[in-house]
């Protein structure tokens, strides 16, 4: 006579029971990592500001070594002094401008009746202010994003860059601080008219002396992430000049 647990039956119902219960335990755990998760992803935005701005701890060349997340909610509202929301005409002050989601706000906008929100901060270093532009574009595989912060001249004060799904050792090195350090000083401006930055390969300056050719040099085998980078420079920040030359007049 074949025991209960030779059945299929009894295996069946054994494996939705498992599926349950295991179902159960992993909902749960997603539920109690959320607000951790969620804590984590504001203080990682914070941390990307504040590094385009230069406000980080790194130490040797190589370095990037972001605020500690117990120290960067305080470093940031040291820092950041305004948070605006730029929509159409209309600009309005937002403590919490810094999550508002770029990828939402560019779905959004595909419908003509849709003033997109654009999130500017605005911070204070040594005495200087800086206008960090938050920007998200596509790579080779996937989404890139950044912040690059500019002073009232349209220079560039920093940048800080990640990706997604880059190729390591390629794409992906728009990340490393080499690359990031070499739009330190660049205009984004040619004669008053808003160009940009390019990625651009054999730009002949090849150590980035020449800063104001709106460009810096492209990273070996990296043309489609390079060029991914170069359109969302243009593209996003296009959309803040308006109001950024409303300040100089």
């Amino acid at each position: 006579m074949a025991k209960k647990t030779d059945k299929n039956s009894y295996t069946i119902i054994f494996a939705i029971i498992m599926v349950v219960v295991v179902g159960s335990l992993l909902a749960g755990v997603a539920q109690g990592l959320k607000s951790k998760i969620t804590l984590n992803e504001r203080y990682e935005k914070m941390q990307n500001i504040l590094y385009a701005m230069n406000i980080n701890e790194n130490e040797g060349d190589g370095d990037i070594v972001f605020v500690p997340t117990d120290k960067v909610e305080e470093t940031f509202h040291k820092y950041i002094k305004q948070q605006l929301v730029i929509q159409g005409t209309d600009v309005t002050e937002n403590e919490e401008a810094y999550l508002i989601d770029l990828k939402k706000e560019e779905a959004k906008a595909k419908d003509s009746d849709y003033e997109r929100r654009l999130p500017l901060f605005i911070g204070e270093k040594d005495g200087k202010t800086i206008y960090v532009i938050p920007m998200r574009g596509k790579g080779l595989w996937d989404a890139i994003w950044g912040f690059v912060a500019i002073d009232k001249s349209f220079t560039v004060q920093g940048v800080f860059f990640d990706h997604k799904g880059e190729t390591p050792g390629l794409g992906a090195e728009i990340k490393q601080r080499y690359f990031m350090d070499d739009f330190k000083g660049e205009t984004i401006l040619d004669n008053e008219v808003f160009e940009g930055i390019s990625i651009a390969k054999g730009n002949n300056d090849p150590i980035n002396e020449i800063k104001t050719d709106n460009e810096v040099d492209a990273i070996a085998g990296a043309t489609i992430t390079g060029d991914g980078v170069t359109k969302m420079i243009k593209k996003d920040m296009r959309m803040y000049m308006p109001y950024l030359k409303s300040l100089n007049k």
